[in-house]
């Protein structure tokens, strides 16, 4: 579908209103905002054009229109500032939020999405690069009392996991230390995932010569392992999703609230198709809780020690110009940040 220039001029000026008012938008208030003199009556007969070609709704009584989620489309495809140039004062915003002293991966990602929320008053998700490369240092168990024990599990890249168990009454010390003993004399040094293929193939068979039943405690190992090997998003600014959901089913709200607190199913819409940053609008995100709601997804790249994924998601009226350009700096960013930290434990 290709518009003429003038009705461009009017679904682009229809857009930005929008954006900024939240009012459906007439008329006479478009024959001030477009680049050409164009009459009051030509901009009506335009508009009613769009609207049957279904890039613009008519609200209720009002004479004015609003962007459907197909004129949204049309404009992020052929009407956008390519440039996506960043304002400066965002920019200065993004370069010193992060401040220094992180002693986690988790704590820098975490920080991004607060970042990244502040910034555009949306809901933002930040995940970090994938564990590939990362390898386990070592493993602890911390005795708490009452037959509970702390494991930890510390890798090269700095990155810290700690979980608590109960533990069988009659498992000793003794028979805890040689275990763990064998563990990180067998895994210390390997990539996370050979750690676990080998915690679930081979180390049982050792483990037998300590413990006559270890699977207790190789499944404790077995848990925090898979635990800092998997998916996990970072969700910030979820109270903003009530700046913009006042017409929304309290009951879909509660179970999208839900989705974000237990992090389900987040990568099956977060999940970037390739390097470049994205626009989903509506049903485009394919989950029938955001259908009223715009998704922009990026990934970022941290040279050999992976990609991590940054998402905003936010109203269909969002200014997209903006949240694009703010996006594509960020992940800049984030990239230089991770880098820095992963150098200071690599080249200690």
């Amino acid at each position: 579908m290709m518009l003429t220039q003038r009705q461009d001029a009017i679904l682009q000026a229809i857009v930005r209103q929008y954006t900024v008012t939240g009012q459906p938008v007439g008329s006479k208030v478009l024959a001030q905002h477009l680049p050409m003199k164009v009459s009051s009556a030509t901009i009506r007969n335009e508009m009613v054009d769009l609207e049957e070609q279904g890039l613009l709704v008519k609200e209720h009584s009002s004479s004015g229109r609003i962007p459907s989620t197909q004129g949204y489309r049309y404009y992020v495809d052929h009407l956008l500032d390519q440039k996506m140039v960043i304002d400066n004062n965002d920019m200065a915003i993004i370069r010193n939020s992060f401040g220094s002293n992180f002693h986690k991966i988790d704590e820098i990602v975490s920080r991004s999405a607060d970042i990244l929320s502040d910034l555009t008053s949306f809901t933002t998700f930040t995940l970090k690069p994938e564990q590939k490369h990362a390898r386990l240092s070592g493993f602890r168990l911390v005795p708490l009392g009452n037959h509970q024990v702390m494991a930890i599990l510390v890798t090269d890249t700095g990155d810290v996991e700690n979980q608590t168990f109960a533990i069988p009454r009659d498992m000793n010390t003794e028979e805890l230390e040689a275990v763990i003993r064998l563990i990180n004399d067998q895994l210390a040094g390997l990539p996370l995932d050979e750690v676990l293929v080998r915690l679930q193939r081979d180390i049982p068979m050792q483990v037998v010569q300590y413990m006559h039943s270890p699977d207790g405690l190789l499944g404790i190992f077995d848990s925090i392992l898979s635990h800092a090997a998997s998916e996990r998003f970072f969700v910030g600014g979820r109270m903003n999703l009530l700046g913009f959901s006042h017409n929304h089913d309290p009951n879909d709200l509660q179970e999208l609230y839900g989705m974000l607190d237990k992090n389900e199913n987040l990568s099956q819409f977060l999940d970037p198709e390739d390097d470049d940053i994205h626009v989903r609008i509506g049903s485009e995100i394919s989950n029938k809780l955001l259908d009223d709601f715009s998704l922009i997804t990026a990934t970022y790249d941290v040279d050999q020690y992976g990609k991590g994924i940054i998402a905003v998601l936010g109203p269909t009226r969002m200014p997209y110009s903006r949240t694009i350009g703010i996006v594509s700096a960020f992940r800049q960013e984030l990239a230089r940040q991770l880098l820095d930290y992963y150098h200071h434990y690599y080249d200690q």
